[in-house]
């Protein structure tokens, strides 16, 4: 099948319309593109997003700025505390380490004075208490300060400087009783260790502007050197007691030592508290500190008094005494610049943190705030964006739609009001989209009563020309009957059918005003005699080939609108196939409904035109000046949304091939043929519907004009095949056996060729209404309109009404549902059903034509054509 007449190949029409396809949902383009770089391109939300995040940024710089100082002033103090809390167990490596040392140097001296006879393991016993303890002193340092791996670089060097110094304090042991290497340089290793230790003590730094906690540093290094220097006193002169010599060399360090105690010890008054220097005082009047000064004081070369060596185990006894209670003093000024560098530490931490605290709680506020007043703008925005959106999307659209539905008046349409209620200028613009609503409105309801009133004149002028059309065809009817001449009839014929299309494109006129049509059927009607209406409705109605597989009905509303649809497309697929080809017409059922297929081999349509057509049939579109050129396409496509019926188009093998799917809704059981009231003279006989199941088979060598058929084989008299039945007439085609009524004889034709027979004109009303003839007055498409014989239905009414006597008042009594149809056997009165008889003169009038044209047909020249033998045995 080919594209209905008015589907053409066509470029797309730029839609103007008030709004995007609301089906599809597409905004429309904007008329250029939006640049990032143009701040009038920017969203109303970035615009609102800069303007607060800019302030923001420029908060958040400042305060990170100030919150990065506080967290280093606070990172450095709490450093700054950890490493002043090691320092506890840094005197006690600094403790330990003297007393290793300083015992060390009297054995030394006692293992040289001893000479060979020295005891060598008595050493190494005496030696390894304190080489113990001290090992246990390191071990606790390192554990401290293991938390402070990444403390400042300047405090790991000098403790990574310390633990070396240690290293070769320990390397060194060994050489203690061997006596391998001189005395200076055994101790001198121990006086580095105990120097990077010190050098450890005064490390921590608490950075610029804490000078109290500076001094308290300095505080306990001071302390720690006077106790140095008092070990290093108490190491040499344990030394000289244990080897019993006291030279002057002896006597000029022991006085240097000596001075340089005193030096420290006035340092750490100037740098201690006053309650830490009465502490050295209350310390120094300790009897244990006197006698061990007194020993010290007595040993050193005062004036011309000789020194007096006090005994090794004296000295050692009376100076550990008083180391101990300068252990006591450090640890106490120790702890107090622990508690100092702590509380400065949690006071930085506790600003820090109400600092941060507050600005996080600015910034919130502030962001807060600014959500708020954002959020409000942005969502009035969103608002008027949406109402916008769904005016020109939804509201608009619809509208036009309601108004375009020409069979409803057009009411008062209401325009909703603004979502916005503010009093600022989104709230005005929200007014302004509102009073463009209504003005958009305005335009479209009188657009829309402009439309209906050209509808309500395309409908006036579709019925007067229906009028008269009928009129034509009824004249038409008359001038058929009386007419004998084989010319003219024929050439009333071709009358017929024209007006016939004139009818039905009245038809589409009132399909394209949006009026549904004035033929109506009460009862189910076949589908295939729907098929055969519809054939007759078109000019080359004599190549369509009906195939019907099954036995359905169609209800009786939708019969004329199916009509009107398929006489549309097998008009379409005649129009644009070969004259000497054959239409086919499939019937079958598919499911709960029903599937007809109409395949013709024309010359097919192009992918883009297909599918163009396709999509009008699936989405009906609406009345625009290009309908005028695509009328068969918009009343099929209309016509089908109305009924629910599907239609689609798809290329066959040599064409197209047209699939009509008709819903379970429109398909009905048959109706009661007992009912049915008697045949007119040009309705289809009973046997059309058999013959027309049997057209498949029977029209192998059916004639088709433009074709010579093949030269028949001869046969015997006995194996005569029965003729084809005409899907109009019900007579066999090319039955020329038949003596006609009236009329004259029919010659004999050329030899070998079968004419084509030319039956009588046939309209749909000739093959679906059942009146009762042409005298009954008011035919299906009458001026006058359907009556109650042509219906079916209701008969005439009784010459004497039915009445149940008169009543009080001498009126007669109606008797009900006396005068009414029945429906069904069981409530129809058991009486004789009266068979109108068809007038004798129309049936001879009917059969003169018909053998008429058969004579017309064997004295001309006709080429006729033979469908294939394989497309006629095909069911």
């Amino acid at each position: 099948m080919e594209p209905l007449p008015d589907v053409v190949e066509r470029t797309e029409e730029a839609s103007v319309g008030a709004g995007p396809d609301p089906a599809r949902g597409a905004a429309p383009a904007p008329h250029r593109r939006r640049s990032g770089f143009r701040l009038r391109d920017w969203r109303m939300g970035t615009k609102l997003a800069t303007v607060l995040v800019i302030p923001t940024l420029a908060f958040l710089v400042l305060a990170g700025v100030q919150t990065r100082s506080l967290v280093g002033r606070t990172t450095t103090l709490s450093d700054f505390a950890g490493q002043v809390g090691i320092g506890r167990q840094v005197t006690t490596v600094i403790d330990r380490l003297q007393q290793e040392r300083d015992r060390s140097a009297g054995e030394l001296a006692a293992l040289r004075r001893a000479g060979a006879r020295a005891d060598r393991d008595a050493a190494v016993v005496a030696l390894r208490p304190f080489q113990e303890a001290t090992d246990r002193a390191v071990d606790e340092l390192r554990t401290a300060a293991a938390p402070l791996a990444d403390a400042d670089a300047a405090w790991r060097i000098s403790y990574s400087e310390a633990l070396e110094a240690y290293d070769q304090v320990v390397g060194i042991r060994a050489a203690v009783p061997a006596v391998l290497l001189s005395s200076d340089t055994i101790l001198s290793n121990y006086h580095r260790s105990v120097a990077a230790l010190i050098s450890l003590l005064a490390e921590p730094s608490p950075g610029g502007g804490r000078q109290e906690l500076t001094e308290a540093v300095l505080r306990y290094v001071q302390l720690a050197r006077v106790k140095e220097l008092s070990s290093r006193i108490r190491g040499e002169l344990y030394a000289v007691a244990r080897s019993g010599r006291y030279t002057s060399d002896n006597q000029v360090t022991l006085s240097d030592l000596r001075a340089q105690q005193l030096t420290a010890l006035g340092a750490f008054r100037v740098a201690a508290t006053d309650e830490q220097v009465r502490r050295y005082d209350r310390t120094s009047v300790d009897p244990a500190f006197v006698a061990a000064t007194r020993l010290e004081e007595r040993a050193l070369p005062v004036g011309d008094a000789k020194p007096v060596l006090p005994s090794a185990p004296q000295w050692w006894a009376a100076t550990e005494q008083r180391q101990a209670l300068f252990g006591q003093i450090e640890g106490e000024i120790v702890d107090d610049a622990v508690g100092r560098a702590d509380d400065a530490s949690a006071r930085q931490l506790r600003e820090t943190l109400l600092v941060a605290g507050g600005i996080v709680t600015v910034l919130l506020v502030a962001v807060l705030i600014s959500l708020l007043v954002g959020r409000s703008v942005a969502r009035a925005m969103r608002q008027l964006r949406g109402q916008a959106l769904r005016i020109a999307q939804v509201e608009l659209p619809m509208t036009l739609e309601r108004l375009r539905a020409v069979d409803r008046p057009v009411g008062t349409i209401a325009v909703p009001p603004a979502v916005i209620n503010s009093q600022d200028e989104i709230g005005e613009l929200a007014e302004a989209f509102v009073a463009v609503h209504r003005s958009a409105v305005g335009v479209a309801v009188e657009q829309a009563t402009m439309r209906q009133n050209v509808n309500a004149m395309f409908v006036n002028l579709a019925r007067r020309s229906q009028v008269l059309v009928e009129r034509q065809l009824e004249l038409l009817d008359d001038l058929e009957r009386e007419e004998s001449d084989p010319d003219q009839l024929e050439n009333l014929f071709k009358l017929d059918h024209l007006a016939a299309r004139m009818r039905r494109n009245d038809e589409s006129l009132l399909v394209l005003a949006g009026t549904e049509s004035t033929r109506r059927w009460n009862r189910p009607v076949g589908l295939g005699a729907v098929l055969l209406a519809a054939s007759a409705e078109i000019e080359q109605y004599q190549r369509i080939r009906h195939e019907s597989r099954a036995d359905l009905h169609v209800v009786g509303h939708a019969v004329g609108d199916l009509v009107h649809l398929f006489a549309e497309l097998l008009e379409n697929a005649t129009t644009f196939s070969r004259p000497e080809t054959a239409v086919r017409v499939v019937v079958r059922a598919d499911g709960p409904g029903a599937l007809v297929e109409i395949i013709d081999q024309g010359i097919g349509m192009g992918p883009a035109a297909l599918a163009e057509a396709n999509a009008v049939l699936a989405e009906p579109p609406a009345a625009d000046v290009g309908v005028s050129e695509r009328m068969g396409l918009f009343v099929v496509s209309h016509l089908g949304a109305r009924h629910g019926v599907w239609v689609q188009l798809r290329p066959g093998r040599e064409g197209l091939v047209t699939r009509v799917r008709i819903p379970s809704g429109l398909l009905a059981e048959a109706f009661a043929p007992d009912l049915d009231p008697a045949m007119p003279a040009r309705t289809l006989p009973d046997r059309v519907a058999a013959g027309s199941r049997g057209l498949g088979v029977a029209t192998a060598e059916l004639p088709v004009a433009g074709r010579h058929p093949a030269r028949p084989q001869p046969a015997p008299p006995q194996m005569t095949p029965a003729l084809p039945v005409s899907p109009l007439t019900g007579r066999p085609l090319g039955d020329a056996t038949e003596a006609a009524p009236t009329g004259p004889t029919v010659p004999a034709g050329a030899p070998g060729a079968v004419p084509r027979p030319r039956p009588a004109a046939g309209r749909a009303e000739h093959v679906l209404a059942p009146v009762a003839g042409p005298s009954a007055g008011g035919g299906w498409f009458s001026r006058q309109g359907p009556t109650s014989s042509v219906l079916g239905v209701t008969p005439p009414p009784a010459r004497t009404p039915v009445t149940g006597g008169t009543n009080e008042r001498g009126l007669p009594v109606r008797v009900p549902m006396a005068q009414l149809a029945a429906v069904s056997p069981a409530d129809r009165p058991h009486r004789a059903v009266v068979r109108h008889e068809p007038d004798p003169e129309a049936v001879g009038g009917m059969l003169s034509r018909f053998y008429g044209g058969v004579r017309r047909a064997e004295t001309e020249e006709t080429t006729v054509m033979y469908l294939p033998r394989d497309e006629g045995e095909r069911q």
